[in-house]
């Protein structure tokens, strides 16, 4: 499974961004997708996941702020990042995980909160 992310970037206080991320190859070995971030010097956090069946998995410190959306029949899964907060800022990675629990990560993008 290959992954290519796109989006993340500057964003001031209480902005939003949209980060999105398409898989391709054995794309039907995937039953979770999602985010994680990592800010240095610190282990790599769940942002949001969400299933196949598109159960949605948040970590406490963005729920009510970030919707994760899936399309399976385009491979993507994206993220809305709503009312962000410099805590926010982070190394994005996209990632699935097979139905046999194989985890395949992309290229992490940048987030960045600040005014």
């Amino acid at each position: 499974v290959q992954l290519q992310a796109s989006g993340g970037g500057l964003v001031q206080p209480g902005g939003s961004l949209r980060l999105s991320c398409a898989a391709s190859g054995s794309v039907s070995s995937i039953n979770a997708m999602g985010w994680y971030r990592q800010v240095p010097g610190k282990q790599r956090e769940l942002a949001a996941t969400i299933t196949r069946s598109g159960s949605a998995n948040y970590a406490d410190s963005v729920k009510g702020r970030f919707t994760i959306s899936r399309d399976n029949a385009k491979n993507t899964v994206d993220v809305q990042m709503n009312s962000l907060k410099p805590e926010d800022t982070a190394v994005y990675s996209c990632y699935v995980r097979s139905w046999s629990g194989r985890p395949y990560w992309g290229q992490g993008t940048q987030v960045t909160v600040s005014s």
